[in-house]
């Protein structure tokens, strides 16, 4: 306000008359420059910022979770090691991860002499969380399996309260994770031990991340039809790639695995699927030159900035075939299912993230005279919020607690199969809650919620990607289909059956008992939906398929809700929470069914109303 200077008005010809108005008007103008000063000085902050603790600590329903499950002794190790995970993300890592979205890479063609470096350049809060993420054991805590079966589970904990404070690193531990998962499955083929051991490590100096090169310009999930990539035997049996890579994410990885078709001696490929195999490379050579790759520019992308995507040429760049000739599809599955657990886990993440902030602005933030959380309405959307939460966090655990039985060699069959169709349903569910939450904490936030320095859009941005990334709901919705036509049908009698276990369990509770009618009530219209299903052209089933994994999901989720409310020590929020998700409509696919949305001439309908009648 020092700088404020009344305005002198100079210049102008005036009577005396005008010269008396004038000197009104500046006195005027002077007291207007000094109201805002009085004003200042009685008023507080115009807003108060939110605040958030340790986010385990403060992570009540994730204690609960732990406290049912985890055996005693390993509950006590872990939790002590949470508490302190929690205190280092509130005192080193939210800040760093803050400097990455503020420091972006930038990538270098060309040095001052002109010669090509293709250098990308990451800021030191970047590299710092590839330190932290080697030291916490990020990777490392799942394949050491200290905790058996439970390890698994220990991670995706871990890895839940990192994401959101991680500044896009969770992306290339995802893939790191699935590299390691692929490697492992392959029984450590050829040098990849060595890769494992790198990708497997506390130690930050020998930590590497990994690459997951698989989208080409012609295909996104359609690698059988997109994928361009060749692949040349040498004489000494190792493999050199030639191709384009579209997206290539983390680009600044230590290694990657990579799709390519391996010509002939005529240097003809194979097609589609059955012609594509696995391969393994070092991204640079011993001095740190990129190992005959290109890179044409980096991504400029909505979200997720912190990150270098960019696009790569393969000149040649030396690799080692890790799969049989023609099997790379069924060999890097086991990678995407990883990759697809670490997206569920970074929506679940941003959801409670949002939420914890939204929950803080809404103790201190006064509005029509009161606290926000004085206000029913506001209070009545962040407890739908927390519902959403809730529910996506524990379809993460049942995933990550399967996850850990297969791995460990404890699960049953059933276990197998419910794995394979639960880990499609929460990417694509989750992906869609994520969104739809972070949207709705922005707005909590008025205003201030769209500001860029508040830190919100950053979230929401980022959020935004986890429906597209591992696959977008269509594409995964339809992997839903694959795995109940592969397992001709087990899967589904699996689901229900684990279902029906999980509601026996809620039947002693009276307070869940409309819950329960509802759900059992939903699994009837939809083994009613399949059963007539199975008559109808294979498009029906297609054009179900959305509508039909949201059942699934919103059926599976409301039953954990209420086994989690069965508990002895639950509280009446639990049982709240479990009451309201089962009070929206949990099986939309027979709604559609019965509205004819999948039934006779409903594809050439859509078309019609999108392009025309024309």
């Amino acid at each position: 306000w020092d700088r404020c200077q009344t305005p002198g008005i100079k210049g102008i010809s005036t009577t005396v008359g005008q010269e008396q108005q004038v000197s009104r008007q500046e006195k005027h103008v002077a007291e207007d420059l000094e109201m805002p000063l009085a004003r200042g000085e009685m008023e507080t902050l115009f807003n108060e910022q939110p605040k958030t603790g340790n986010p385990y600590l403060e992570d009540t329903f994730l204690q609960s979770y732990l406290k049912t499950h985890l055996p005693p002794k390993v509950l006590k190790e872990v939790h002590q090691d949470l508490e302190r995970f929690g205190n280092r993300l509130l005192t080193q890592i939210q800040a760093l991860g803050w400097e990455c979205e503020l420091n972006p890479p930038v990538f270098q063609q060309h040095d001052a002499w002109g010669r090509r470096v293709d250098h990308i350049h990451t800021c030191s809060a970047w590299r710092s969380m590839k330190d932290i993420s080697a030291q916490e054991g990020l990777i490392a805590e799942a394949y050491e399996r200290r905790f058996s079966n439970w390890s698994r589970l220990y991670q995706a904990v871990k890895l839940y309260l990192f994401s959101s404070s991680s500044g896009g690193f969770s992306c290339p531990l995802a893939m790191t994770d699935g590299a390691a998962k692929v490697i492992e499955s392959l029984g450590f083929p050829g040098s990849l031990k060595n890769a494992f051991d790198h990708l497997t490590s506390r130690d930050p100096k020998k930590f590497w991340t990994s690459g997951q090169w698989m989208t080409e310009r012609r295909g996104g999930s359609d690698v059988a039809n997109g994928t361009e990539t060749v692949a040349r035997k040498q004489l000494d049996g190792s493999y050199r790639l030639y191709g384009f890579k579209w997206f290539t994410s983390a680009a600044d990885s230590d290694m990657a695995l990579t799709l390519a078709r391996i010509a002939d001696a005529e240097g003809q490929c194979p097609q589609g699927s059955r012609g594509l195999s696995l391969f393994f490379l070092r991204v640079r050579d011993e001095e740190g030159k990129l190992n005959n790759i290109q890179v044409q520019r980096l991504k400029d992308k909505l979200g997720t900035r912190q990150m270098a995507t960019a696009e790569l040429w393969l000149q040649g760049a030396p690799a080692e075939l890790i799969s049989a000739e023609g099997r790379g599809v069924a060999s890097i599955s086991n990678m995407l299912n990883i990759t697809r657990i670490h997206n569920v886990i970074g929506a679940v993440a941003s959801m409670r993230r949002m939420l914890t902030l939204s929950r803080d602005y809404a103790r201190r933030r006064v509005a029509f005279g009161k606290l926000l959380k004085d206000h029913p309405l506001h209070m009545q959307t962040l407890a739908r919020m927390e519902v959403q939460v809730r529910g996506a966090f524990l379809l993460l655990m049942e995933v990550a607690q399967l996850l850990g039985l297969a791995e460990t060699n404890q699960g049953r069959e059933q276990d197998q199969l419910l794995l394979r169709l639960l880990i499609p349903v929460a990417k694509l569910y989750t992906g869609k809650q994520a969104s739809a939450v972070a949207l709705e904490a922005m707005e909590s936030f008025g205003g201030q919620g769209y500001m860029e320095d508040t830190g919100l859009p950053v979230i929401l941005r980022d959020t935004l990607v986890l429906s597209i990334w591992e696959g977008t709901t269509n594409i995964l919705s339809l992997d839903v289909l694959r795995s109940l036509a592969k397992s001709q049908g087990q899967v589904m009698d699996v689901f229900l059956s684990s279902v029906q276990e999980k509601l026996a369990l809620a039947s002693g509770t009276a307070e869940l008992g409309p819950a329960v009618q509802r759900t059992r009530e939903a699994l009837g219209s939809l083994t009613g939906f399949l059963e007539a299903a199975g008559s109808e052209p294979t498009v029906t089933m297609e054009l179900a398929a959305r509508d039909f994994s949201y059942s699934l999901a919103r059926i599976y989720i409301g039953a954990l809700l209420m086994a989690h409310a069965a508990r002895p020590e639950a509280s009446s929020t639990d049982t709240c929470a479990a009451l309201r998700w089962c009070n929206q409509e949990l099986c939309p696919v027979a709604a559609g069914s019965g509205s004819g949305s999948y039934g006779a001439g409903a594809a050439q309908r859509d078309s019609a109303l999108v392009f025309g009648d024309s």
